[in-house]
């Protein structure tokens, strides 16, 4: 009985190819690459080979080694104190991600109910994001696992599915023999490296991959991860990299590169096939699907990062207001700052009129906050390996040191990117700009260092085993 129900729980290759591709692969970002016509696929492949494949092994060996997330292995290599800025790290810049993605959200809704103007208004962006969020806000008060499972239904609904559509529009385009657009036609297989913009593209292009190390810590639940999670991570790879390089030609190739606005470029493109062939209902249907599967994915994530944080907070690292749970046991003291913060970032919609400046302006500062994070998880990692070499490891990365170095380098350089507008304009002047977005990450990156200076003994709600377990890291 314990042999079949061990088999029952293993996570097979495919199934781990499965959960990180549709935990990585978006739709979001397709249009704003499909600009540089052939020269996407160099745009997409180096950042996948520097980033995304070291993050999925790093993750794989540090889940395996150390549960409970970024937090613990941050704080088993430096402290407590690090492990909490990562944690935090991680957590906020998600807070920064949410606007970004509701905007989109707020995009595919405009075009399902066929109004697709809106999606370039800046007052209908802020209203749909700041309502849709406190929906989920208050979903995720309730408590209760739903939306965890819609997430993996809305996952396929909205971004595997309307990707292959994607592809299938793209062959068929070819096949009818219909004009393909001159920004494709001009385009060529090297990206055109003409200036900051143009290196700001390519290396800040890692936060596509990002979210790879969330499901690396379920690689101890293979029947063999030594083996079967490199298979599983090779299939993704391709996976990933069809998703986003195969649909990101077919937009190419069927849309002029200056209709492409960030927010609403993928239901431009959607419109520009169904509009061909006289079936422009078939753009609403679409975007509904992608509405729904950006909105699974949010409800999802309002819950989870937040969760990390509180497990650092039960540790004496926020005020107990701020660790206060309802009577489901939800964490209404993190939700409802988050939700507040939220806010204010949505208000930048209705105040700068252009969407997709704002929209660019939302990438890079939760660029700079989440690369962060990943530097301190990839020295954690090199000094776990020669800190504590004995402890056994459910996955042992190969050649740890030159893996984890490459990953941290492409980290650097994408957070020095992050201070420059990807597109070479902006709605700030370009002076302006670097500063708004250290502004931003210096507002949201000191609160770590500063809750840790001020704690208080009385904030500390772990048990006495709980903390002479943990001694070691306060």
């Amino acid at each position: 009985m314990t042999e079949k129900n061990n088999q029952k729980n293993t996570i097979s290759v495919f199934q781990m190819a499965m959960m990180t591709t549709i935990a990585v692969a978006s739709l979001r970002g397709l249009p704003a690459m499909a600009i540089m016509g052939w020269s996407s696929i160099i745009m997409y492949i180096v950042p996948a080979v520097l980033f995304l494949v070291p993050t999925a092994l790093i993750g794989a060996e540090l889940g395996t080694t150390y549960k409970g997330g970024v937090y613990v292995w941050v704080r088993e290599a430096f402290g407590n104190r690090f492990g909490f800025v990562a944690v935090w790290l991680q957590w906020i810049q998600n807070v920064v991600w949410f606007p970004i993605q509701l905007a989109f959200v707020a995009a595919a809704i405009a075009f399902t109910v066929g109004q697709g103007d809106l999606s370039n208004s800046g007052l209908y962006i802020g209203i749909v994001v700041i309502a849709v969020y406190w929906l989920a806000t208050l979903l995720a008060l309730l408590g209760g696992n739903l939306f965890a499972k819609v997430g993996s239904i809305g996952g396929l609904v909205g971004t595997l599915i309307p990707a292959g559509i994607l592809i299938a529009l793209g062959a068929i385009w070819l096949g009818t023999s219909q004009p393909i657009a001159s920004s494709f036609i001009q385009s060529t297989f090297i990206p055109p490296i003409a200036g900051v913009a143009s290196l700001v593209l390519l290396i800040s292009n890692v936060l596509s991959y990002a979210g790879m190390e969330m499901n690396a810590v379920h690689a101890g639940d293979m029947k063999d991860p030594g083996r079967g999670f490199t298979k599983a991570m090779l299939i993704a790879f391709a996976l990933i990299l069809g998703i986003f390089i195969l649909p990101t030609l077919a937009i190419a190739i069927a849309v002029p590169a200056k209709q492409l606005g960030m927010a609403n470029g993928i239901m431009v493109a959607f419109q520009t096939f169904f509009n061909t062939w006289n079936i422009s209902w078939m753009t609403n249907v679409i975007a509904g699907a992608i509405a729904f599967g950006a909105l699974a994915s949010i409800v999802t994530w309002v819950m989870g990062p937040s969760r990390g944080v509180m497990n650092a907070a039960r540790t004496g690292l926020l005020p107990l207001l701020l660790q206060k749970q309802n009577k489901r046991g939800v964490q209404i003291g993190i939700l409802i700052p988050q939700a507040l913060i939220v806010t204010l970032l949505a208000l930048i919609y209705v105040l700068v009129p252009n969407v997709s400046d704002v929209f660019m302006a939302l990438i890079g500062m939760a660029a700079a906050l989440y690369v962060v994070m990943y530097i301190m998880m990839f020295a954690a990692a090199m000094v776990l390996r020669r800190k504590e070499p004995d402890v056994k490891r459910g996955y042992k990365v190969p050649v740890l040191g030159f893996i984890a170095s490459v990953g941290l380098i492409a980290c650097v350089l994408a957070f020095i990117m992050s201070f420059f507008p990807a597109s070479g304009e902006s709605a700030f002047p370009q002076t302006v700009y670097p500063l708004v977005v250290a502004g931003v990450v210096l507002v949201l990156g000191i609160p770590p260092f500063i809750l840790y200076a001020c704690r208080k003994p009385k904030w500390d709600v772990r048990s006495a085993e709980e903390k002479e377990k943990s001694s070691k890291h306060d």
